[in-house]
């Protein structure tokens, strides 16, 4: 079954509406200057709500940070008790070996050649992450954003990079392409933010909607294999 990942989390609400859904990861956004940003003391009490009110078990909870001071996440992941740290910027490995929870390094899909090409790079640094012990989210690469670009990439290269790695599949995915997008990439897991939002804010409707479509969708693989559709 596909693995589900809701990001950008802010309230306990919907960290709690992400749960009942039936979601694997619950993101929230320690990266600075960005849109859905928790300092530390605001997630920690969205956190602490949510524990309060979900009980034991659940999703695991995933800190995304970029390019931060190492002594700031591992004080972040700490005090909020997250399981995963996020890593969208330019970590190097042995910034990975030091993080105090299990890592998710993000890998910005660049498509500015031959597919081949793009294939052989990303399937390099997704050996990089996955050799090491760690997962990986594949995200559409933007000039000047370090994720969340809200669009989606060729998922015939996730196809093809997923016969031999697990990864999440990040990127402009929303309740209406889901489907599509597990039915053409076959990823591990799926990472969605903004397309579970109206005007800004997690929306409860679309996160059940969303898990619901993807269950469909993994499903209806499971079942048909070598189905698949091109997306460009």
């Amino acid at each position: 079954m596909t693995r589900l990942k809701i990001c950008g989390l802010r309230q306990a609400d919907h960290a709690l509406a992400a749960r009942k859904a039936g979601a694997d990861f619950l993101g929230f956004n320690f990266v600075p200057g960005v849109r859905r940003q928790l300092s530390e003391e605001a997630a920690r009490e969205v956190i602490e709500d949510y524990r309060r009110r979900s009980g034991d078990g659940g999703p695991s909870l995933v800190g995304l940070f970029a390019n931060q001071a190492l002594e700031e996440v591992n004080k972040i992941v700490e005090t909020c008790r997250l399981d995963f740290a996020q890593l969208c910027g330019d970590e190097p490995p042995e910034y990975w070996q030091r993080v105090s929870a299990r890592v998710i390094k993000q890998i910005k899909v660049r498509q500015d050649g031959p597919k081949s090409k793009v294939i052989d790079t990303i399937g390099r640094r997704l050996d990089e992450v996955v050799s090491r012990g760690h997962l990986a989210v594949l995200d559409t690469y933007l000039e000047g954003a370090l994720g969340g670009t809200g669009r989606t990439f060729d998922w015939s290269i996730a196809r093809s990079l997923g016969r031999s790695f697990d990864f999440l599949l990040a990127g402009g995915l929303s309740p209406e392409n889901v489907e599509d997008a597990i039915g053409a990439a076959a990823p591990w897991g799926v990472d969605v933010s903004s397309g579970v939002e109206t005007d800004g804010v997690k929306d409860p409707a679309k996160i059940a909607a969303f898990a619901r479509r993807a269950r469909e969708a993994s499903a209806d693989s499971a079942r048909n294999p070598s189905r698949a559709t091109s997306h460009r």
